[in-house]
């Protein structure tokens, strides 16, 4: 819920359940689904937030330096994979790629026209970001570099075309 809210509502929300409250009312809302979940043996063990950009206003909005060169105009039909989650006990296994190909899917059949991440840059060592994701897992899944914003985040895109191929296959 981070980049779907104003960083004041989100450290509301988070001492009183706010942020609870309205990731449920969203999740229940018609509309793109709020993300994608790797489970093993029925239990999730994995997680990808992702949805259209106009989704993430914290991700989209004029202080956030990270999408600077994005279109406005495209925040309804790109998607954005902003933040990725895998239990400790998982990591290291190709969870991450797993997600964010099943976001990709997901994009593609919700008629997404591109989905975009912004990982940490491959040069970049452990970090508190981590849960953006690293650069190399995007490239492995077909995504380019379209941006370079800072030294520690690349704007990654995949361009998606209905028929199906997408580059997702590279």
């Amino acid at each position: 819920m981070a980049f779907c809210t104003t960083r004041t509502q989100f450290a509301a929300g988070w001492l009183t359940g706010g942020n609870q409250r309205r990731f449920r009312a969203m999740a229940a809302e018609s509309g793109p689904p709020m993300g994608v979940v790797a489970s093993l043996a029925g239990d999730p063990i994995g997680w990808g937030a992702c949805g259209p950009r106009s989704r993430y206003p914290a991700a989209t909005g004029r202080i956030n330096k990270v999408m600077r060169l994005r279109s406005p105009l495209e925040d309804q039909t790109v998607w954005l994979l902003p933040c990725l989650f895998v239990d400790a006990r998982h990591r290291g296994q190709g969870v991450t790629r797993a997600l964010v190909m099943a976001a990709v899917e997901v994009a593609r059949r919700e008629g997404a026209v591109a989905l975009e991440g912004w990982p940490l840059a491959a040069s970049q060592g452990r970090s508190g970001d981590d849960f953006v994701g690293r650069e190399q897992t995007f490239v492995h899944a077909g995504f380019h570099c379209v941006d370079r914003p800072t030294p520690q985040r690349v704007v990654m895109r995949l361009d998606l075309d209905r028929a199906g191929s997408g580059g997702a296959e590279r």
